[in-house]
């Protein structure tokens, strides 16, 4: 006679609970990237511990300084992963806003606000032209992005005679400098910067029509404009958002370097790039720019540590390319947004 071996009534909850509690946590994790923030504070506290001065004021705002310029390199990237693209035009947009801000200034005589005024519409022209030739001809934004920065560029060296190599003024600098202050308070105005920008971007992707209308074409595609949703219209501000946030950022990067040169951008295109995916902001969505932020703050903590116990510039980008891939593992495990619209 056979026996059956019932399962304990106390192991059946058990085993129940740890589905639901794996799920919580994905949830959790998907609306808020709740596992690059403890990373964050683990890599922080390590510093701390194992390196002098890491946890003083001076350190902690050169850290926040260092974020910001990888986080004020990742709006557009962000905006444009959200709507399904990728702008590879970043670093020469960079440079093209260093440029304005500095040897256009001193070449025609004109105000740092003359040379920002003109930058905006410059940037966000040869942007929006981008995400219209996408869209129209269907074409991918990777390759027509790198054909605009590098048309961008050309046109910089062609009104600078071929010799990129301007300096910032002394005001200029005044923006990421270490001891400056920001209306009074203790931080450079950098950092408010990068703050009001954090704020506006998250009002304007959530709290807008256009922000909410740009999610539902990254996230439908082509279906969204069943739902009378301009698809074309979508594409071309969010590439014209990504040169002008670009444009703006390397006016930034021009104060924090103190000089200009073609290659000044080159790094934060990557860790632009590196911080919006390991953010958790999917092509086509979900995400958004906050997740991009708190990505940025690890990765210049976790950099900084490694560093500081004598890591070399090889080294760090293993360590991007690595992060990079496990995070693409763990969200490219999840179901694609657009089925879950």
């Amino acid at each position: 006679m056979s026996t059956l071996t019932a399962q304990s009534p106390q192991a059946q909850p058990a085993a129940a609970e740890r589905p639901e509690t794996l799920e919580l946590l994905a949830r959790a994790q998907g609306r808020f990237p709740i596992l690059q923030l403890g990373i964050t504070l683990a890599a922080f506290a390590i510093g701390a511990l194992t390196l002098d001065g890491f946890a003083s004021g001076g350190s902690i705002k050169s850290l926040l300084i260092l974020a910001s310029l990888v986080g004020l390199a990742g709006p557009g990237q962000t905006l444009a992963i959200l709507i399904g693209g990728v702008d590879m035009s970043v670093a020469n947009f960079l440079v093209v806003g260093a440029v304005f801000v500095t040897q256009f200034t001193q070449l025609y005589g004109i105000s740092f606000t003359t040379g920002v005024l003109l930058l905006i519409p410059f940037t966000a022209a040869l942007g929006g032209f981008v995400g219209w030739v996408c869209h129209r001809f269907k074409v991918e934004p990777l390759v027509v992005t790198l054909a605009m920065g590098t048309f961008a560029l050309g046109l910089m060296q062609i009104q600078t005679e071929g010799m990129i190599a301007g300096g910032a003024p002394d005001r200029l600098m005044a923006l990421t400098s270490l001891w400056a202050t920001t209306f009074g308070l203790p931080f450079p105005p950098v950092i408010a910067i990068w703050a009001v920008i954090t704020i506006a971007l998250a009002v304007f992707i959530h709290r807008t029509a256009v922000g909410r209308r740009m999610l539902a074409a990254g996230a439908t595609g082509p279906s969204a404009g069943l739902s009378l949703i301009k698809v074309r219209r979508m594409w071309v501000v969010v590439f014209a958002l990504s040169a002008l946030f670009a444009g703006l950022a390397g006016v930034v990067l021009a104060a924090f370097s103190g000089t200009v040169n073609t290659s000044i951008g080159g790094p934060y295109l990557f860790q632009g790039l590196a911080a919006v995916i390991i953010g958790g902001t999917g092509f086509g969505g979900p995400g958004d720019y906050s997740r991009t932020v708190i990505a940025a703050l690890m990765l210049t903590v976790i950099t900084t540590v490694l560093i500081g116990h004598g890591l070399a510039t090889s080294d760090q980008q293993i360590l991007y390319g690595a992060v990079i891939l496990v995070a693409m593992a763990l969200y490219g495990r999840g179901r694609k947004h657009s089925d879950r619209v």
